[in-house]
């Protein structure tokens, strides 16, 4: 017995030095702290119980019950964090986090927006009549129309108050959270709606795209699209990640029944769908006071191309995050199978 006190005496000791520090003020632990102490208290349960298993010593089974104790109330019981420190968490990594876990949805989702692109660029370059299947009759940007035309229509707006720019990005979030609402919510049929309605936005921007290309207007085309449409498609096909997670969770259940499934699901989708709906305000923002903007072109091309290296990093954080809490658990489980039991 005395091996095994010396043995594991030290790391006794640390978490007794971590609960001392998490009664002063949780908040001032970090993550590392947090994730130490955590792993140390599930290292003492095994221990408490071996030791209970296998000796009479009195004290020193109070002593591990008390530590086990106070450590347990830590980890399962602290104290709520303000609503203000949760939304940090949230917006700094957890959104982020939530993505990554469902990376592979997220991913076919964007590649059905590709994919519909391609096929709506390829007929409308090709084909102007089939062009006007995949585009909007009520749009004044329609095929064939001529340079004067379209560049009229990119440079509306510029010189709105701030009045009328801000019911105008009230008027799109609207808009885009709607479409992004029913990508999500019908992906419970199946999927099938989410797939056709990825296909069809990115049709009609491959359509966009020609109608412009065909008239010789490229770079004010793109320097019109991207500041806000890097954000803006960003949220549309984590919306359709969405709808593809919850369609899954339908025809694949697992070994759990759907409606358990779903449940799971709709915790991560609510979380994606929080995400989105500041992924989609920050858009509306972006298309109101900066696409409709005097900014030259190659200003408005430098802005999109720094959105663009945000939401990468942005998302990558979230990645690492969540590849590191994931190390952590996995070496915690690691050390609780290697503990040595107590010679007899």
């Amino acid at each position: 017995m005395s091996r095994f006190i010396a043995r594991h005496k030290h790391e006794w000791a640390e978490l007794e030095a971590l609960l001392t520090k998490a009664r002063r003020g949780a908040r001032r632990m970090s993550s590392e702290e947090i994730g130490r102490l955590d792993q140390l208290y599930r290292r003492t349960t095994v221990q408490l119980a071996r030791v209970s298993s296998w000796t009479d010593d009195q004290p020193l089974i109070e002593y591990l019950n008390r530590l086990t104790a106070a450590a347990h109330s830590f980890v399962y019981l602290s104290p709520r964090k303000s609503l203000w420190a949760g939304l940090a968490r949230f917006v700094s990594e957890g959104f982020a986090r939530s993505v990554w876990r469902n990376r592979k949805a997220h991913l076919l989702s964007v590649a059905l927006m590709f994919l519909g692109g391609l096929i709506g660029y390829g007929v409308a370059v090709n084909d102007p009549l089939l062009a006007h299947a995949v585009w909007p009759a009520s749009d004044p940007r329609q095929p064939g129309s001529s340079p004067e035309q379209l560049l009229e229509v990119l440079r509306h707006g510029r010189d709105d108050s701030g009045g009328v720019k801000f019911a105008f990005a009230s008027m799109l979030f609207q808009h885009n959270f709607k479409v992004g609402l029913l990508a999500m919510a019908t992906g419970i049929l199946a999927g099938v709606p989410s797939v056709l309605l990825m296909g069809f936005n990115g049709m009609l921007l491959g359509g966009f795209v020609a109608i412009h290309h065909n008239a010789g207007i490229r770079e004010e085309m793109w320097a019109w699209i991207l500041p806000h449409g890097v954000t803006e498609l960003g949220a549309i096909a984590l919306c359709g990640g969405v709808g593809l997670m919850l369609g899954r969770a339908v025809l694949d259940p697992g070994s759990i029944s759907r409606e358990q499934k779903l449940k799971q699901i709709g915790y991560e989708a609510a979380r994606t769908c929080a995400g989105v709906g500041l992924m989609l305000f920050a858009a509306a923002v972006i298309e109101s006071f900066v696409r409709q903007s005097h900014w030259s072109t190659a200003t408005r091309l430098w802005f999109a191309a720094a959105t663009a290296v945000f939401w990468v990093a942005y998302f990558a954080w979230g990645a690492y995050r969540e590849r590191q809490d994931k190390r952590a658990a996995n070496v915690a489980l690691d050390d609780l199978h290697a503990t040595p039991a107590i010679a007899s």
